[in-house]
């Protein structure tokens, strides 16, 4: 995918994309024993990010560790699509899914059945050692996948992603270039070690120069003071931690920090949604 049928697709200049950290779902240790409770808090926090200006949100089972390293139960299955069923009714922004670790056919069935725009895929290509041991992979699989499906759903890929060290590139750009060339991964999602953790502008800036004509997102530790400093390097952020409630993962989405981040995105060069992507075209079609 190139720059501008990115922001075609979310609208925007810069996207901002919130995340849905979804409660422990049945089967996980933290489940509280209530579905009802879980699309309810899911359903507020998409609506928050909507309300917001956010150009679109994650939806993720964040609650669900220790993660399954490989392809989820049914019962997660099941209840992340009812989740993302629910905010798909009500939100008026791109909709992705990311079932953790890294489940990326039932992120895609999830995501073409229900109408969804996209898919984050934590490992796309070679091995990376986490918490959940080594995993591998699967882009063969999930690209066909995708197109047994006569799917349209994108493809966000992670480059040397938090919570793991890649083992299969010797540097960042190479593993960004693996990701885009051999895996054809549609968008690209540099992060920093951990969640919540600073996104390293350096890596950002290395990844982007390396392959300019590929999205290339901020995925972790994106906040007021640094999503300038972000964006003047890369095509956009995904927000999670520093828009919840006191600044913690956990919490609901605080509706007021959602719109000072978006406040601040289309502030940043008089950019934000169309007006931003017409500027951008016009300065394009004079040079």
């Amino acid at each position: 995918m190139n720059i501008s049928g990115f922001q075609r697709h979310f609208n925007a200049f810069k996207p901002v994309i919130g995340m849905v950290h979804l409660l422990p779902l049945p089967g996980s240790p933290g489940f509280g024993g209530s579905m009802d409770r879980i699309v309810e808090r899911a359903v507020l926090d998409a609506r928050a990010l909507c309300e917001g200006g956010a150009d679109g949100v994650i939806v993720e089972n964040f609650g669900d560790a220790p993660f399954c390293p490989r392809s989820v139960g049914p019962e997660i299955t099941a209840a992340m699509t009812l989740a993302v069923h629910e905010i798909r009714k009500i939100a008026g922004c791109s909709v992705g899914v990311n079932v953790l670790r890294n489940d990326a056919m039932t992120s895609l069935a999830i995501a073409t059945v229900l109408g969804c725009d996209f898919v984050r895929v934590n490992v796309h290509t070679g091995v990376v050692a986490t918490d959940q041991g080594m995993i591998e992979g699967r882009a063969f699989e999930t690209l066909r996948y995708r197109d047994s499906l006569g799917s349209q759903v994108l493809v966000f890929a992670d480059v040397f992603v938090k919570h793991g060290r890649t083992l299969h590139a010797e540097s960042i750009v190479s593993c960004a270039r693996d990701t885009v060339g051999r895996g054809r991964a549609d968008v690209l999602i540099c992060t920093g070690t951990a969640t919540g953790e600073t996104t390293d502008v350096n890596q950002l800036k290395q990844v982007k120069n390396a392959l300019p004509g590929t999205p290339v997102l901020a995925g972790s530790g994106v906040n007021k003071d640094n999503i300038r400093d972000i964006l003047a390097v890369c095509d956009g952020v995904i927000v999670g931690t520093a828009i919840k409630e006191d600044g913690e993962a956990a919490n609901p989405v605080d509706p007021e920090r959602i719109r000072h981040l978006v406040a601040i995105r289309n502030d940043f060069g008089d950019g934000g949604r169309d007006a931003g992507i017409t500027q951008q075209n016009d300065a394009s079609a004079k040079t």
